[in-house]
This record gives structure tokens, sequence and C-alpha cells, in this order.
């Protein structure tokens, strides 16, 4: 409930407080309809919530001044694009599956990048939106048109030099890098200004993106999606490898278990011969000494 709604309710009890009092008596002095309103107001607390109120609304426009000082400035500008950033990767992605502030393979420093199984993505969060905000703060339409002019330029540089230090898939980066925007209606303005789009289109041929938290949010759950799908079919392979692995050996004991039998067999007969030498012998044997007795 905003303050003038509180307001006006505040006067209509007021006014219903002074109606009784007409009909409940002949007639109305000015006193007593100071002090009914007195009575109400002290009464209901009104004064001591409206400066709650008052304290509160101070606190909020000193804070948003506080804020607003502080996105003017590009230190600090940056420092809570890569707070943004990096809460939305470690929100979304595995520990091992990201790097905040650390080397890559060509030896840059992005303020961020994805680990995926071949390649990794870098995410520079360092925006320029410094002639943005000249171009919002002022009513003059030609400062606003030089300021809208020069901000363009400003994005066409970052992104140029984003995609000279953080797209080189030679040195193992993916075909394309990041500019995180935390500003969602900078980013809005970006994809509707004509100029501004056609300049982001020209760049993502370059291999660079130009994405904000919902997009980026968008963009992480494909690359999730293809991360968990690369692990998927590396566990398919692995358990190909482990069939063919596993039906060599057989293969090598079905050889084994053939050579054996062979020799089992032949065993066999050369035993079958042996009892049949050794009965002939037996018998002539018992032969002889039934002679000889």
């Amino acid at each position: 409930m905003s303050f003038s709604e509180v307001m006006l309710i505040i006067t209509f009890v007021l006014l219903l407080v002074v109606l009784y009092k007409v009909f409940k008596q002949d007639s109305l002095q000015p006193k007593d309809v100071e002090h009914v309103i007195s009575r109400a107001w002290n009464q209901s607390g009104i004064e001591e919530k409206i400066g709650r109120i008052a304290t509160y609304a101070a606190d909020i426009r000193n804070d948003y001044r506080a804020l607003d000082q502080m996105l003017r400035s590009p230190k600090q500008r940056g420092s809570i694009g890569e707070i943004a950033l990096e809460a939305i990767l470690s929100d979304q992605l595995p520990p091992d599956n990201y790097g905040i502030r650390k080397p890559v393979r060509n030896g840059k420093i992005p303020d961020a990048h994805i680990v995926l199984p071949n390649e990794y993505i870098c995410i520079d969060s360092k925006f320029p939106l410094d002639n943005y905000r000249k171009m919002i703060d002022t009513n003059d339409e030609r400062e606003q048109q030089s300021a809208k002019r020069q901000f363009l330029k400003d994005v066409e540089k970052h992104l140029a030099k984003i995609a000279q230090d953080y797209v080189s898939p030679e040195q193992g980066s993916a075909p394309f890098a990041l500019a995180f925007l935390p500003s969602e209606s900078v980013y809005y303005f970006l994809v509707t200004e004509p100029d501004a789009y056609s300049m982001l289109q020209q760049y993502v041929r370059k291999g660079v993106q130009v994405v904000s938290p919902l997009t980026l949010e968008h963009k992480l759950a494909l690359i999730k999606t293809g991360i968990l799908a690369y692990r998927l079919s590396e566990k398919a392979e692995q358990i190909r490898s482990d069939v063919r692995n596993l039906a060599e050996q057989f293969e090598t004991l079905r050889s084994l278990w053939e050579t054996l039998s062979t020799h089992v067999r032949n065993t066999s007969n050369k035993m079958q011969e042996v009892d049949r030498v050794y009965k002939r012998l037996s018998n002539e044997f018992e032969r002889i000494k039934r002679d000889v007795g």
C-alpha cells in the first residue's frame, strides 16, 4: 500500500468520526472536531508510523544515491558484474566446470571461463556503460544522439577486444566467447536498437555473443546438456570398449578350451589304448602263471 493510499484511509476514518458526532448531538463546536481528530490521531499511532515511513524513505533514497554513484564508477560496476556472473555460474554449474579470474591456455585471464571436455568458453563481465548513462540522463536530443553514437563505438571496441583475446580455437578455446552484460535494460536496448543489433549480429559471426543474466542462464542450461551428453557418450564408449575387451578375452578362452579339449580327448584315447594293452598283458601273465604252476 502506498503512502497516498494510507493518507486517504486516514482521512476517510476521520470523516466518519466527525459525521458520527454530528448525528449524536444537535450542535458541533469547532473544538469538538479538533478534539475528535486529535484523539483519533493519537490513538491510531499514525504520527509515529508516518515518522518511520519518512525515515525508511530517506534511507532508501540515500542507498539509491550511493548505489547510483557506485554504478557510475567503471571499477565498481565491473566488480558488481563479476559478482553477478560468479553467482550465476555457481548456481548453474558444478565447481569443476568453471573458473573465476584464472588463466586459460592462451595465457589470458578472463573474468570467468567455462570448462568443457575439450575446450573452454571465456566470459568477460566489464561492459562500457558511461556513455549509456549519459544518453539516458540527458533530455537534450542532440546530446542523447551523441552519447548513443559514442556508446555504440565503446561497445564495438569492447567486443573487438574480446574477440582478439578470448576467441582462439587453435589454442584450445571454443569458437566463441561471451560478453556478460549485468543489466537487462541495457541488453534490451542493444537488441532492439537497429544499429546496435546489427553490430551484435556482426560480432556473433566473429565469435562474440552478448548475454544478459537471463540469456546466460539459458545458455548454461544448453551447455550443461552438452556436457552431460558428452559424459554419457564417454561412458557408452567405455562400455563398448569393455565389451570388446571381454569378447577378445572370451575368444582367447574359447581357443584354450578347444586346445584343452583336444588334449583331453587325445589323453582319453591314449588311456583306452594303454588299458587295452594292459589287459592283454595281464591276461598273458595269468596264462603263463597257470602253465608254470
